[in-house]
């Protein structure tokens, strides 16, 4: 309102409210002095009682204006952003890998995440997370929530959806969270959806207490991809999800008419252990593989306040039917093929500020389907042909240091080695990977 305009208003209401306040004392004056009958009296009453119902119609008025005290709060110009939560991080990191790889490869580590380029500083990752106030579960009414997060940094491409889709470049995930009121509260999450599969985070070491990402992580998980999914809890210690998605590797816009469903069982028997059991399964049409099923076992025990443990255990078939696209492609082998992985992870906190983190994993894909190259370009670029198999085994400790609450400083030293002759880079099975990233948590 125009400050001129509102002062105006001011001196008007008040001249009203004084101008009838006065007209009326002067007409009870008026009255008494010429007769003192009751007929008058009541008169003189109910011209009272007249006069009450203007002044209370012009304070409500006022209140209303916000031209006197203990009005109704003024409304916000913009109501909704006093609502969103903003949150993310930024990463940043130097790490140099022992095997040199070399320029006809652009110095990149084959099948390492998350720094690609050995001997450069990385802009790893800048996320940004708008939410919602926290959807509430309950049986008794409906409520409805969003989540948005988004990756700029050298290794988007790996955690967002489809990058060479124009629009997603930088969508992690994206989705409308409802709760429905049916039992003890359904729910409902539509949009882009992060993967179930995984016990490492995506985020890397700014949620996980390794800084380098696991084998397991990539090689048998998948990327977010676009679909629905359904939430319920039994009780306080299980509940279940049922998802369907465009494929596994689909990610916002499938390429067939098939879809992959996805189904897992959370267990809490107790605040410490933890266990999820996931399945999943359909078909692809990819360049890599016609069809995927397969199974995970994710769990977690807190054995002490400063003791923790973790594991994976995965199982995939890929099938490639002859005649299917990535057998003619050359991309893949004719017929099924297993790929199995495990992971260990075991953390230390020596005090609040300084903790030590172990992971051990490996991964066998003897028929060359998953841990293979594509060609230039391929994701994580390593040079043993299609078909040709390898497994693939790591060991990586990380000192995770926080001298303030939103810093995470993590040095680490990383071995790995791989069956396949050819090596990660010119014949060499082994190589040893150090350095160190920083984490800024807002």
């Amino acid at each position: 309102m125009n400050p001129l305009f509102r002062s105006g208003s001011r001196f008007i209401t008040a001249g009203t409210c004084l101008g009838i306040v006065l007209g009326g004392a002067s007409a009870l004056r008026a009255q008494s002095a010429s007769s003192t009958s009751d007929d008058k009296l009541n008169q003189l009453e109910q011209q009272n009682k007249d006069l009450q119902k203007r002044l209370d119609a012009l304070e409500a008025m006022a209140r209303k204006e916000g031209l006197i005290e203990g009005g109704p709060p003024a409304k916000k110009a913009v109501s909704a952003l006093s609502d969103v939560t903003l949150s993310g991080f930024v990463t940043t990191s130097f790490f140099h890998d022992s095997t040199e790889p070399p320029a006809s490869i652009g110095h990149e580590s084959p099948g390492y995440l998350w720094n690609r380029i050995n001997d450069s500083f990385s802009l790893n990752f800048v996320e940004l997370t708008l939410a919602s106030p926290k959807v509430e579960r309950s049986g008794d009414k409906f409520d409805v929530g969003y989540s948005i997060s988004l990756i700029a940094g050298q290794d988007a491409p790996f955690v967002n959806t489809s990058s060479g889709v124009i629009g997603f470049e930088f969508v992690r995930e994206a989705y409308i969270d409802m709760n429905l009121p049916i039992g003890t509260g359904l729910d409902v999450r539509a949009g882009e959806l992060v993967s179930l599969l995984n016990y490492e985070s995506g985020f890397g070491g700014a949620y996980n207490n390794n800084f380098s990402q696991g084998n397991q992580w990539f090689l048998t998980g998948n990327p977010p991809d676009e679909g629905i999914q359904l939430g319920y809890t039994l009780n306080d210690w299980l509940d279940v999800k049922f998802r369907v998605q465009n494929g596994l590797f689909a990610g916002p816009i499938d390429n067939n008419i098939s879809k992959t469903f996805m189904g897992a069982i959370d267990i809490k028997p107790t605040d410490k252990l933890w266990l999820n059991l996931i399945g999943f399964g359909g078909r692809e049409d990819a360049i890599f593989v016609q069809s995927v099923w397969g199974a995970s076992l994710l769990g977690g025990w807190q054995a002490t306040d400063k003791l923790g443990f973790g594991t994976e255990l995965d199982y995939w078939r890929f099938e490639n039917p002859a005649g299917s696209l990535a057998v003619t492609s050359g991309s893949a082998p004719a017929g099924e093929s297993p790929v199995w992985s495990t992971g260990l992870w075991a953390s230390y906190d020596f005090t609040k500020q300084v903790g030590l983190a172990l992971r051990a994993d490996f991964l066998s894909d003897k028929n060359g389907v998953d841990a293979t190259s594509l060609g230039d370009g391929a994701p994580l670029g390593f040079l043993n042909p299609p078909g040709t198999g390898q497994d693939l085994s790591s060991l990586t400790l990380t000192l995770n240091y926080k001298p303030i609450p939103n810093l995470k400083l993590q040095p680490e030293i990383r071995l790995d080695h791989t069956s396949w002759s050819g090596g990660f880079v010119a014949g060499k099975q082994y190589r040893v990977i150090v350095g160190a990233g920083a984490s800024y948590l807002f």
